[in-house]
Formats: structure tokens, C-alpha cells, sequence
């Protein structure tokens, strides 16, 4: 029963050693990154100002289109429109 006990007790300063080590690898880890992600920064900051200027290019014409489409035909609407109007305010 010792045995087992003595066991476990080596299983856990095992396991306390191996998540140690493991954090210490991962700070070292960050640690190295943090140059390079700064490194890295401006870049990712260009092309995010890309892609909003290029999501913002894709709206506007969309809408320029959407508007290029509707006027027109609101103005023949009107066109239309105005005579029967007239007439049935006439009548």
C-alpha cells in the first residue's frame, strides 16, 4: 500500500515538474515572438487599411449602381404617373 502511495506521490511532483516546464517553454516561447509580432504589426495594420478601403470601394459602387438603375426608372414612373394623375383629378 506504501508502494502505491509512493507512487502517486512521484506521479505528482512528476506531473508539477512537467507543467512547469511546460509554462516556462511557453513564456520563453512569447517571450522570442514578441519582436517579431511587433515586427509584423505595421504590415498587418496596411492591410487591414486595404481591405477596409477595398470593402468601402465595393459598397459605393454597388449603391452607384443601385442608384443608376433606380433613378431612371423613377423618372419614367413619374413621367407616366403625372398624366393619370391629372386625369383622375379631373374626373
Amino acid at each position: 500500500m506504501f508502494e502505491l502511495l509512493a507512487f502517486f506521490a512521484v506521479l505528482a511532483v512528476v506531473g508539477v515538474v512537467f507543467v512547469a516546464l511546460f509554462a516556462l517553454l511557453k513564456l520563453a516561447f512569447t517571450v522570442v515572438m514578441v519582436p517579431f509580432k511587433l515586427l509584423l504589426l505595421p504590415i498587418v495594420a496596411i492591410l487591414v487599411l486595404v481591405k477596409l478601403a477595398f470593402i468601402a470601394a465595393i459598397g459605393i459602387a454597388v449603391v452607384s449602381v443601385v442608384f443608376a438603375i433606380l433613378v431612371p426608372l423613377l423618372v419614367v414612373g413619374a413621367v407616366l404617373a403625372v398624366p393619370v394623375a391629372v386625369i383622375a383629378a379631373i374626373a
